[in-house]
């Protein structure tokens, strides 16, 4: 059995995958990319295809423990945990594009749900453009700032290509504070206030601006601010 370098480059995984799109490959071949080399004996997309041979498919193989995909020729702990990792972020993705597709944002605690635990234990600031369509759900979530002191000093021009591009009906701010303390600052407020005044030319409302902490979060609507 050859090895994967062996096979047209068409039809190496990688290549395929970059070529053609991840849908025009077979489970193994999927797997094949994940487990990056075979054994002596067995090209990559062998050993990858021995594991769906063994456990049946996909769905099954998802299940298994590290322990129990070692029982397989070819794949040791460093490949079971690959594995592993791979499937468990496949399922956390499922559950978590399931909740932004139903989820209507009715609240700042809707947002805060998603963002407390993704930045409080940030130490750079954060600057994100929450794009909702026209049922307020979540279409588009976009990084647009990033860095150590000041990010949220964000230029309208930024915060309303990503919005324009997404076709959103209406924006959340969402910015961090390291320091941990929630309150806005003088910048931010006067930031947030030029914001609102280019989203009332553009037609696309700024629905509210959420600034992280470490344990907590202040809503500029629920503090009128805007």
């Amino acid at each position: 059995m050859g090895t994967v370098k062996d096979l047209p480059l068409d039809d190496r995984p990688r290549e395929k995958l970059l070529l053609r799109g991840s849908q025009s490959l077979s489970d193994a071949e999927l797997l094949a990319i994940l487990l990056r080399t075979g054994t002596k004996g067995k090209s990559v997309v062998q050993v990858a295809y021995d594991l769906v041979k063994r456990y049946g498919n996909l769905a099954s193989l998802s299940t298994k423990s590290c322990s129990e995909l070692c029982k397989t020729n070819g794949i040791k702990k460093d490949k079971a945990a690959t594995l592993v990792a791979a499937f468990e972020i496949g399922k956390r993705t499922a559950v978590q594009s399931k909740w932004f597709s139903e989820k209507k944002i009715t609240s700042p605690e809707d947002i805060a749900h998603i963002f407390l635990p993704l930045l409080k234990d940030e130490l750079n600031e954060h600057f994100y453009v929450v794009c909702l369509n026209s049922a307020n759900k979540i279409i588009r979530t976009e990084l647009i700032s990033t860095g150590s002191l000041d990010a949220s000093i964000v230029h309208p021009r930024e915060v309303f290509k990503v919005a324009i591009e997404n076709s959103a009906k209406s924006i959340i701010l969402v910015h961090n504070h390291p320091s941990g303390n929630p309150e806005p600052s003088n910048e931010d407020i006067s930031i947030t206030k030029k914001l609102v005044e280019v989203s009332k030319m553009m037609e696309i409302p700024v629905f509210d601006h959420l600034i992280i902490a470490e344990k907590s979060y202040t809503s500029f609507v629920q503090k009128k601010l805007i």
